[in-house]
Order: structure tokens, then sequence, then C-alpha cells
């Protein structure tokens, strides 16, 4: 039984009049889907759109309309009215039933009173939380067993605005390298806060069932040995902690020859910033890693705007994994010794 996995960040997509269009970025899109082949999809940046009174996911609708896709199901993320949030949704698209599906979102990790240190606010104590949940779908894969796939986003490395520290006729300015040095420390502190809020989250899972099967999938905004990645993978490296071992989680990268390993380009340099990353008890029935990056361009090219773009910045990644053989031997494992004599 194989099954692929993938993530992708599809890079604010929405059906709002602008440049390009809708049909222009389904008509690149959608044969990265195809392509994908995927039988579950965690996606990033899928912005929702008023419909009537409330919100639906109209312009992935669109995208996945005429593909297999369109009749999966679906796990997003959403506010306290059950409609998706505005923008930047994380979306979880599966062939299989789904057992479960929460989020979290400052639920393990609380708020963190700051002071400010530059701008209006200097002196005033703030609160930073989060901006974007933790999507935890469980999907009942048949033969495979039950998978728990974290779907991720953690926030970009921009840096968080100050008010008074940028220039308001300039997006991008900042009018002092003390006011963008504490924005991106805001930024770094939201970032590792759900790190560690999905670390946290695997362990609950794995502390009520050791043999859990868990996929982390997501647009990381860190490359694998940056500290939010390390944080989530929890390697023996760093706990000193062997009887830790059976929680340490691998990245699927690390198996694509180097030269081809990245997801995105910033100022002609190739960064790996979407990963999948699984529970060693996965290593088995893993077997390849695609990524899906041959026609990315740079997103950071002077004066350029993601507008101008009708495919994502982001370049999918793909996992297969081929449960027959882990299967066969879990049904030999428990056959009675004397069946395996006679036989």
């Amino acid at each position: 039984m194989q099954i692929r996995i993938a993530s992708f960040n599809v890079e604010n997509l929405t059906d709002e009049d602008g440049e390009p269009t809708i049909d222009l970025r389904t008509e690149v899109l959608r044969p990265q889907f195809e392509r994908m082949n995927a039988d579950i999809v965690c996606l990033q940046e899928v912005h929702a759109q008023d419909v009537g009174d409330g919100r639906a996911l109209r312009a992935l609708d669109t995208v996945l309309a005429g593909t297999a896709y369109k009749h999966y199901e679906r796990h997003f993320s959403t506010i306290e009215s059950g409609e998706p949030r505005r923008l930047r949704n994380l979306v979880t698209l599966t062939r299989f039933p789904i057992v479960e599906a929460d989020q979290v979102m400052n639920d393990l990790v609380g708020r963190i009173d700051i002071e400010r240190l530059t701008g209006e606010d200097a002196g005033e104590i703030k609160e930073i939380g989060v901006e974007r949940p933790i999507l935890h779908t469980t999907i009942d894969a048949g033969a495979a067993g039950r998978l728990h796939v974290i779907n991720l986003h953690l926030k970009s490395r921009l840096p968080t605005t100050i008010a008074g520290e940028q220039d308001r006729d300039h997006r991008w300015r900042w009018l002092s390298a003390a006011g963008w040095a504490e924005g991106y420390f805001l930024s770094s502190l939201k970032r590792m806060t759900q790190a560690l809020e999905t670390r946290l989250l695997i362990d609950r899972i794995l502390d009520t069932d050791p043999d859990a099967q868990i996929i982390v999938a997501g647009d990381l905004n860190a490359d694998v040995d940056e500290v939010p990645v390390e944080a989530i993978l929890g390697r023996t490296e760093n706990t000193q902690n062997p009887d830790l071992v059976g929680r340490v989680l691998f990245a699927v990268e690390s198996t694509v020859p180097e030269p081809s390993r990245y997801t995105l380009f910033h100022q002609g340099r190739p960064s790996m910033l979407d990963h999948i990353l699984v529970t060693r008890n996965l290593i088995g029935a893993y077997r390849s890693t695609e990524i899906h990056n041959e026609l990315l361009h740079d997103e950071s090219i002077a004066f350029a705007t993601d507008d101008q773009y009708p495919e994502s910045d982001h370049a999918p990644v793909v996992a297969m994994f081929d449960f027959a053989r882990v299967v066969d031997l879990r049904v030999t494992a428990d056959e009675p010794e004397e069946s395996l004599n006679r036989a």
C-alpha cells in the first residue's frame, strides 16, 4: 500500500480582483497539484472569501475543480464560528477518512508579556501570542494504520510591525536599525513559540500512544539545522538521552541530493523552508522524496511584489511511503511460532 504525502505553500491563494487572476493562478497551480498525485496534502496560505454572511475557501475550490482532490475530505483552520480565517488558512486534504480534527493556538504555550523597547509603545508591556494555529488531523489510512498529520506554518522571518518605526509611505523601510531588530526579535519569538507548541503536541500524542505515527508537514520558515526545526525534531544529539529515541523525528528531505534540496530562492540563495518530518516508526515504510522546484523564481527580485507571479514562491515537497512490506512483517510477527514452523 503506497501513500504519497505532500506539503505545499500555495502563496496567498485568493480569487479577489487583482493580478494575477484566479484563472491564471489555476492554470499554473492545477498541474502542480496533479503532479503531486498525493493521498494527503498539507496546504498553507489559503485565503478565504466572503460568501453571503460567511466565508468559504472559494479560490481553493476553483483550483481543485476537475481534479481528484475535489472529492478529498478536508480540515482547515477556523475562527470560533467554525468559518475559515480570512487569511493564510492551513488546509489538510486527504482521500482517507478523517477520524479526529483539532487545532492548537497558544493552548500549550501561553501568551507572553514583553516590554516594547522602540517606537511609540516603548516602555509599555505588550502581550505577544502566535498568529497562526497548528492543524492536527488524525486520519484512518487503512492498512497503514492511523496517521497523525500536523499541518504547520511558522511565523515568517519578516519583522513584526513596530508602531512609529516604519515609514508610512514605504512598507518595507524602517526608521531605525533598533526598531527593525526588535521587530525581527518578536517574529523570531512567535516562530519559536509555535515550534515549542508543536513539540509539546507531539509529546502529548506520544504520551497517549507511544506507537503513534506522526507526520509534521508545512512551511517552517527555517532550515533543518535552525532552532525552530531542531526543537520539533528532538534529536538525540540535542537531548543527550537515548531513552527518548522513539520521539525523534526524521526530515525526509535529507535523502534528496543537496544540489536539489531547496524549496525557495531568495537573493539567489536556495533555502529548504518547507519540510516533511516523520516519527522514526515510519522510516521502515519511507521510500523517497520529491521536491518540485524546477520552475522556482527568485522571490526577492528588486521591487517585485508577490502578486506579479501566478505560481507560488515555494516548491511542493512530496514523500512516498510503501506500507505493504511493513504490513507483511507485522502479520508475520503476529503469527504463532507453530504456524511458522508448518510453513
